[in-house]
């Protein structure tokens, strides 16, 4: 997750920080898609091909040349044979390691960049409230949209560039090899992590930073701290600590999805048990058990944990709708133009 940022924060060397400020028709990623690119390095993307080789040499130049911004119209078809056939226009700025820093402590928390593309050389951070948090004061801008050019009365223009915190959740009850083979799959996809298990032990010195490690003796305390509509998955070493978390997730209004690992007759046998013990069957029925995309049938923790992460993926996209939509704040700033 935004690798630019994690990098830019611990090592503040001078860099250019590429976004996708328009696109008009098909291109290879979205408004507000990044690459950070310094002297040596090149992190993320804007999609690849000549439109990105083009903007690696563009920052470079800019480097080497002491230039602050940079905003450029390209045409993919005509100019850079690209079969996407749109049109990119893509806003280049010299990143300030201040500004770097304070995202990087906000990783959790909504934010809005606001940068200058014509003029002086302005910017500015606000939270996802819309209060302003450091830089100069830029014009009132809209918050009930994505990444977007803003041009003032003036034809003075303006990047607003929304950093929105992951809203997919996911609470992974086992630290076994299949749990161990998801978090390193999910380590950079759009989403946090808690992990819990009852073995210290069990957990690998190094997590991914979108993951919280929780040791417990008591796991299915975990189901109700968890955030409205997290998603959960239970995997852990004990058929009898897996059934009492399902009764507490079952239990628990507000969850996304819940998936347990294991094979049809251990559905039919916890269906049974969950049955014994009252639970509705329109809830029951909300158990996904097996886990993974049909047809994937190779039993190696790498293969489940791929299979079960493109699962999620889809279950999270549907959930949220669509993407950058659905992850813009409730609450909006009349946008002055």
């Amino acid at each position: 997750m935004d690798d630019w940022l994690s990098a830019t924060a611990a090592t503040p060397t001078p860099a250019i920080l590429v976004t996708v400020a328009i696109v008009e028709g098909s291109g290879p990623r979205e408004c507000g898609a990044k690459m950070l690119v310094d002297a040596t390095r090149v992190l993320d993307t804007i999609g690849g091909g000549h439109l990105e080789h083009r903007a690696i040499e563009t920052a470079r130049a800019m480097l080497e040349g002491g230039r602050a911004r940079h905003f450029e119209r390209y045409a993919l078809g005509p100019s850079l044979g690209q079969c996407c056939g749109g049109v990119v226009h893509l806003s280049f700025e010299l990143f300030d390691a201040a500004q770097a820093a304070l995202l990087g402590q906000r990783r959790q928390d909504d934010s809005w960049r606001v940068v200058a593309i014509d003029g002086a050389p302005e910017s500015a951070l606000f939270d996802g409230d819309g209060r302003w948090l450091a830089g100069s004061r830029p014009p009132v801008f809209a918050r009930d949209r994505g990444a977007y050019v803003m041009q003032e009365p003036d034809g003075r223009r303006w990047l607003v560039d929304p950093l929105f915190a992951p809203r997919a959740h996911l609470v992974l009850f086992g630290a076994g090899h299949v749990g161990t083979a998801i978090v390193r799959a999910l380590a950079h996809l759009p989403c946090t992590v808690t992990w819990v298990d009852e073995r210290d032990d069990m957990f690998p010195p190094w997590v991914p930073a979108n993951v919280t490690v929780e040791a417990t003796d008591v796991p299915e305390a975990l189901v109700a701290c968890a955030p409205a509509n997290a998603s959960y998955l239970v995997m852990t070493h004990s058929h009898a600590l897996d059934q009492r978390l399902t009764e507490a997730i079952m239990a628990r209004p507000g969850v996304g999805w819940f998936g347990l690992i294991g094979s049809k007759t251990k559905r039919r046998q916890f269906e049974h048990r969950l049955r014994a013990r009252g639970v509705d069957a329109a809830r029951i029925d909300t158990m996904v058990c097996p886990i993974g995309l049909a047809g994937i049938t190779n039993k190696a923790p790498a293969v489940i944990a791929a299979s079960v992460c493109a699962q999620l993926l889809t279950v999270w996209e549907t959930m949220q709708g669509t993407p950058s939509a659905s992850r813009l704040p409730r609450a909006a700033i009349t946008e002055r133009v």
